[in-house]
Protein backbone atom coordinates (compact mmCIF):
# COMPACT_ATOMS: atom_id res chain seq x y z
CA UNK A 1 0.00 0.00 0.00
CA UNK A 2 2.75 2.37 1.00
CA UNK A 3 4.51 1.47 -2.18
CA UNK A 4 1.44 2.84 -4.38
CA UNK A 5 1.12 5.61 -2.48
CA UNK A 6 4.52 6.92 -3.16
CA UNK A 7 4.10 5.74 -6.75
CA UNK A 8 0.72 7.55 -6.90
CA UNK A 9 2.60 10.58 -4.87
CA UNK A 10 4.91 10.86 -7.44
CA UNK A 11 2.61 11.10 -10.46
CA UNK A 12 1.20 14.23 -8.85
CA UNK A 13 3.64 16.63 -10.22
CA UNK A 14 3.38 14.85 -13.22
CA UNK A 15 -0.26 15.45 -13.96
CA UNK A 16 0.32 18.93 -12.93
CA UNK A 17 2.40 19.54 -15.02
CA UNK A 18 0.48 18.57 -17.90
CA UNK A 19 -2.14 20.18 -16.68
CA UNK A 20 -0.92 23.69 -16.73
CA UNK A 21 1.24 22.51 -20.50
CA UNK A 22 -2.44 21.99 -21.96
CA UNK A 23 -3.87 25.12 -20.20
CA UNK A 24 -1.00 27.30 -22.19
CA UNK A 25 -1.37 25.40 -25.25
CA UNK A 26 -5.11 26.23 -25.17
CA UNK A 27 -4.24 30.05 -24.03
CA UNK A 28 -2.25 30.21 -26.92
CA UNK A 29 -4.73 28.14 -29.71
CA UNK A 30 -7.60 30.70 -28.44
CA UNK A 31 -4.85 33.73 -28.66
CA UNK A 32 -4.09 32.73 -32.44
CA UNK A 33 -8.12 32.98 -33.15
CA UNK A 34 -8.56 36.59 -31.90
CA UNK A 35 -7.35 39.98 -33.53
CA UNK A 36 -4.67 41.44 -31.39
CA UNK A 37 -6.19 44.98 -31.69
CA UNK A 38 -9.96 44.56 -30.83
CA UNK A 39 -9.86 40.77 -29.24
CA UNK A 40 -12.65 39.46 -31.62
CA UNK A 41 -12.50 36.68 -33.20
CA UNK A 42 -10.01 37.17 -36.41
CA UNK A 43 -12.06 36.11 -40.32
CA UNK A 44 -11.32 32.08 -39.63
CA UNK A 45 -12.41 31.92 -36.19
CA UNK A 46 -15.67 34.22 -37.26
CA UNK A 47 -16.43 31.71 -40.20
CA UNK A 48 -16.23 28.56 -37.75
CA UNK A 49 -18.27 29.86 -35.38
CA UNK A 50 -20.82 31.30 -38.01
CA UNK A 51 -21.36 27.93 -40.30
CA UNK A 52 -21.73 26.14 -37.00
CA UNK A 53 -24.89 28.35 -35.97
CA UNK A 54 -26.25 27.84 -40.12
CA UNK A 55 -25.80 24.33 -39.68
CA UNK A 56 -27.85 23.69 -36.68
CA UNK A 57 -30.95 24.94 -38.65
CA UNK A 58 -33.04 24.97 -35.78
CA UNK A 59 -33.52 29.00 -35.44
CA UNK A 60 -33.50 31.93 -37.74
CA UNK A 61 -29.82 34.28 -38.29
CA UNK A 62 -29.20 37.76 -39.47
CA UNK A 63 -25.72 38.07 -40.97
CA UNK A 64 -24.18 41.63 -40.49
CA UNK A 65 -21.37 42.94 -42.49
CA UNK A 66 -20.11 46.99 -40.68
CA UNK A 67 -17.88 49.10 -42.68
CA UNK A 68 -16.54 51.91 -41.15
CA UNK A 69 -17.40 56.00 -42.87
CA UNK A 70 -13.95 57.87 -43.36
CA UNK A 71 -11.79 55.54 -41.89
CA UNK A 72 -9.19 56.08 -44.53
CA UNK A 73 -9.66 59.94 -43.53
CA UNK A 74 -9.29 59.51 -39.87
CA UNK A 75 -5.97 57.37 -40.36
CA UNK A 76 -4.35 60.50 -42.99
CA UNK A 77 -5.62 62.85 -40.91
CA UNK A 78 -4.21 62.28 -37.73
CA UNK A 79 -2.28 59.33 -37.75
CA UNK A 80 -2.54 55.10 -37.59
CA UNK A 81 -2.02 55.77 -33.67
CA UNK A 82 -5.67 56.89 -33.86
CA UNK A 83 -6.82 54.78 -36.22
CA UNK A 84 -5.95 51.83 -34.00
CA UNK A 85 -7.96 53.74 -31.15
CA UNK A 86 -11.13 53.72 -33.36
CA UNK A 87 -10.47 50.24 -34.44
CA UNK A 88 -10.34 49.16 -30.91
CA UNK A 89 -13.51 51.37 -29.60
CA UNK A 90 -15.64 49.70 -32.36
CA UNK A 91 -14.22 46.54 -31.21
CA UNK A 92 -15.39 47.19 -27.81
CA UNK A 93 -18.73 48.12 -28.86
CA UNK A 94 -19.27 45.46 -30.89
CA UNK A 95 -18.93 43.14 -28.15
CA UNK A 96 -20.80 44.57 -25.79
CA UNK A 97 -23.67 44.45 -29.07
CA UNK A 98 -22.73 41.09 -29.04
CA UNK A 99 -23.49 40.30 -25.54
CA UNK A 100 -26.94 41.47 -25.63
CA UNK A 101 -27.85 40.01 -28.68
CA UNK A 102 -26.54 36.33 -27.88
CA UNK A 103 -24.06 36.98 -31.25
CA UNK A 104 -20.75 36.30 -32.68
CA UNK A 105 -18.86 39.02 -34.07
CA UNK A 106 -15.32 38.99 -35.80
CA UNK A 107 -13.47 41.34 -37.47
CA UNK A 108 -12.93 40.22 -41.07
CA UNK A 109 -9.76 43.06 -41.47
CA UNK A 110 -9.50 46.37 -41.99
CA UNK A 111 -12.17 48.55 -40.64
CA UNK A 112 -14.43 45.76 -42.11
CA UNK A 113 -16.52 43.45 -39.35
CA UNK A 114 -19.21 40.95 -39.61
CA UNK A 115 -21.33 39.47 -37.01
CA UNK A 116 -24.13 36.48 -37.19
CA UNK A 117 -26.47 36.66 -34.36
CA UNK A 118 -30.27 34.63 -33.76
CA UNK A 119 -33.07 36.63 -34.85
CA UNK A 120 -36.87 35.51 -34.69
CA UNK A 121 -38.55 38.12 -36.79
CA UNK A 122 -37.99 40.77 -39.42
CA UNK A 123 -38.93 43.51 -36.26
CA UNK A 124 -36.29 41.57 -34.03
CA UNK A 125 -34.07 42.34 -37.30
CA UNK A 126 -34.52 46.05 -37.10
CA UNK A 127 -34.60 46.09 -33.57
CA UNK A 128 -30.55 44.58 -33.82
CA UNK A 129 -29.90 47.04 -36.35
CA UNK A 130 -31.04 49.89 -34.45
CA UNK A 131 -28.95 49.17 -31.42
CA UNK A 132 -25.60 48.28 -33.59
CA UNK A 133 -25.87 51.88 -35.34
CA UNK A 134 -26.48 53.87 -31.80
CA UNK A 135 -23.56 51.58 -30.63
CA UNK A 136 -21.19 52.45 -32.88
CA UNK A 137 -22.31 55.92 -33.69
CA UNK A 138 -20.77 57.70 -30.82
CA UNK A 139 -17.89 59.56 -30.56
CA UNK A 140 -14.41 58.42 -29.72
CA UNK A 141 -11.90 60.62 -27.65
CA UNK A 142 -8.57 59.66 -28.40
CA UNK A 143 -4.62 61.39 -27.94
CA UNK A 144 -6.85 64.12 -27.16
CA UNK A 145 -9.19 64.10 -30.45
CA UNK A 146 -12.66 63.66 -30.25
CA UNK A 147 -13.74 62.03 -33.73
CA UNK A 148 -17.31 61.26 -34.99
CA UNK A 149 -17.69 57.84 -35.72
CA UNK A 150 -20.43 56.21 -37.71
CA UNK A 151 -20.28 52.77 -39.65
CA UNK A 152 -22.43 51.54 -42.79
CA UNK A 153 -24.17 48.15 -42.33
CA UNK A 154 -25.82 45.66 -44.03
CA UNK A 155 -27.72 42.43 -42.80
CA UNK A 156 -29.55 39.83 -44.43
CA UNK A 157 -31.91 37.35 -42.52
CA UNK A 158 -32.38 33.44 -43.32
CA UNK A 159 -34.00 30.54 -42.20
CA UNK A 160 -31.70 27.85 -42.46
CA UNK A 161 -34.39 24.98 -41.64
CA UNK A 162 -36.56 26.02 -44.84
CA UNK A 163 -33.75 28.00 -47.00
CA UNK A 164 -30.56 26.31 -48.20
CA UNK A 165 -27.93 29.62 -47.29
CA UNK A 166 -24.37 29.05 -46.84
CA UNK A 167 -22.38 31.80 -45.01
CA UNK A 168 -20.55 32.87 -48.24
CA UNK A 169 -23.56 33.66 -50.14
CA UNK A 170 -25.13 35.33 -46.50
CA UNK A 171 -21.95 37.90 -46.61
CA UNK A 172 -22.53 38.79 -50.33
CA UNK A 173 -25.80 39.88 -49.50
CA UNK A 174 -25.46 41.85 -46.49
CA UNK A 175 -22.43 43.72 -48.80
CA UNK A 176 -24.77 44.79 -51.06
CA UNK A 177 -26.98 46.11 -48.27
CA UNK A 178 -23.78 47.47 -46.76
CA UNK A 179 -23.22 49.07 -49.89
CA UNK A 180 -26.51 50.44 -50.66
CA UNK A 181 -26.45 52.06 -46.87
CA UNK A 182 -23.06 53.57 -47.84
CA UNK A 183 -24.48 54.76 -51.14
CA UNK A 184 -27.92 56.34 -49.21
CA UNK A 185 -26.00 57.92 -46.48
CA UNK A 186 -28.19 55.87 -44.20
CA UNK A 187 -26.63 53.81 -40.98
CA UNK A 188 -27.76 50.62 -42.06
CA UNK A 189 -29.74 48.70 -44.70
CA UNK A 190 -31.47 45.10 -44.87
CA UNK A 191 -32.38 42.72 -47.47
CA UNK A 192 -35.96 41.78 -47.83
CA UNK A 193 -35.27 38.36 -49.92
CA UNK A 194 -32.29 36.14 -50.53
CA UNK A 195 -31.55 37.93 -54.34
CA UNK A 196 -28.88 39.40 -55.48
CA UNK A 197 -28.98 43.21 -56.49
CA UNK A 198 -25.74 43.41 -58.19
CA UNK A 199 -23.18 41.45 -60.40
CA UNK A 200 -20.98 39.24 -59.21
CA UNK A 201 -17.76 38.85 -60.26
CA UNK A 202 -15.23 36.02 -59.01
CA UNK A 203 -17.91 35.76 -56.14
CA UNK A 204 -17.78 39.18 -55.02
CA UNK A 205 -20.24 42.60 -55.64
CA UNK A 206 -18.98 44.10 -58.82
CA UNK A 207 -17.44 47.28 -58.11
CA UNK A 208 -15.87 45.99 -54.40
CA UNK A 209 -12.33 46.25 -53.94
CA UNK A 210 -10.70 43.30 -55.20
CA UNK A 211 -13.14 43.38 -58.46
CA UNK A 212 -12.41 44.66 -61.88
CA UNK A 213 -15.39 47.44 -63.08
CA UNK A 214 -17.45 49.50 -61.63
CA UNK A 215 -16.51 51.89 -58.30
CA UNK A 216 -16.49 51.47 -54.60
CA UNK A 217 -18.02 54.25 -52.15
CA UNK A 218 -15.21 55.49 -50.62
CA UNK A 219 -14.96 54.77 -46.45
Amino acid sequence: MSALLTAAAAGVPMAAGWSLHALRLHRRVEAARRDPLTGLFTRDAFTERAEHRILARFRPVAVYLVDLNRFKEINDTHGHAVGDAVIRATGERLAEWADYCSAVVGRLGGDEFAAIAWVYSPDHLRETLHLLSEALEQPVETAGHTLDVSASIGAVRAHPRSEQVELSELLRLADEQMYRAKRCEAPWSNALSLEKECKTVHGRRAGRAGTHGGTEATS
